[in-house]
C-alpha cells in the first residue's frame, strides 16, 4: 500500500540545513494498522505530510497503492490525495459554520459524484460512527469525541485506500480516546489501511506494529503489538 525507499526531506534557510527525513525506508502493507512514534522533532509530522502528498521530498522513491508518486504533477497529486488518502487530524479540522452533513460532504464535492451518491455515502458514513441523530448539528454543539467521529465519517465517506491519522486522540479525554481507538480498530478490521502518528504508548499498543522515528530516521520498524489489540475495556482503562 505504502512503500518508501531512501526518502529524504531537507529544509534549508540561509544559515541552517535541517534533515527532517533522512533515508527513511518502510513498507506498509494493505490492511495493516501501523503506529508511528517519536519525540518532538523526530520527523513524524514531515513523514505524515510526505505520506499524505501534502509535501514533496528531496530524494528516494515513494509508491502509493502501486503508483510511483515521486514526480506527479500538482493536479495529479491533488486528485490522487483526494481519491486515495483520508486524513484524521488532532484538531478535527471541521468547518464551524457547516453542520455534520455538510462537513462530511465537503471533500466529496471535489469528485464527479451525483448529489444522490454523495448523500448515500454521507448517511452511511455518519451511521457507522453512530451520529445519525446529530446529522444537522454544528461542531459547536458536539463534544470533542463526537467531532472526531465526524472527522472519521468524512474520511469513510471518501472510501480511501489509506487513512493517515495525526494524534487522533490527542485532544480527547480518556473515555473519548478509548471510543475513537475502538472505532479505528473496527475500521481497520473491515479492511482499511491505517497509519497513525501518536505519542501515546497505550494507543500505539492497539496497532499491529509500531515504527519509531529519531532525528528523521527509522530506528525500530518491527515492534509488534498485535496481542494488545483486543484488550478488554476495563484493562485498557486501567492502562490509560
Amino acid at each position: 500500500m505504502l512503500k518508501m525507499t531512501g526518502i529524504r526531506k531537507v529544509y534549508r534557510t540561509d544559515l541552517v540545513e535541517t534533515h527532517a527525513l533522512d533515508d527513511v525506508t518502510l513498507d506498509v502493507k494493505a490492511g495493516e494498522f501501523v503506529a508511528v512514534m517519536g519525540r518532538s522533532g523526530s520527523g513524524k509530522t514531515t513523514f505524515l505530510n510526505v505520506a499524505g502528498l501534502l509535501d514533496t521530498f528531496d530524494g528516494g522513491t515513494y509508491t502509493l497503492d502501486g503508483m510511483d508518486v515521486s514526480r506527479l504533477s500538482d493536479a495529479t497529486m491533488s486528485r490522487t490525495r483526494n481519491e486515495k488518502i483520508g486524513f484524521i487530524f488532532q484538531s478535527f479540522n471541521l468547518i464551524p459554520d457547516l453542520d455534520v452533513f455538510d462537513n462530511v460532504d465537503l471533500p466529496l464535492r471535489y469528485r464527479r459524484m451525483t448529489a444522490k451518491e454523495r448523500k448515500e455515502r454521507i448517511l452511511s458514513a455518519v451511521e457507522k460512527v453512530g451520529l445519525s441523530s446529530r446529522l444537522h448539528h454544528l461542531p459547536s454543539q458536539l463534544s470533542g469525541g463526537q467531532q472526531q467521529r465526524v472527522a472519521i465519517a468524512r474520511v469513510l465517506a471518501g472510501d480511501p485506500r489509506l487513512i493517515l491519522a495525526d494524534e487522533p486522540t490527542g485532544n480527547l479525554d480518556t473515555l473519548m480516546a478509548r471510543e475513537v481507538m475502538e472505532l479505528l480498530l473496527k475500521i481497520n478490521e473491515q479492511g482499511a489501511t491505517i497509519v497513525m502518528v501518536t505519542h501515546t504508548p497505550e494507543c500505539a499498543a492497539r496497532a499491529q506494529r509500531a515504527i519509531h522515528l529519531l532525528d528523521g530516521r527509522v530506528v525500530d520498524g518491527d515492534s509488534h503489538f498485535g496481542h494488545l489489540r483486543s484488550v478488554p475495556t476495563g484493562a485498557l482503562a486501567a492502562a490509560i
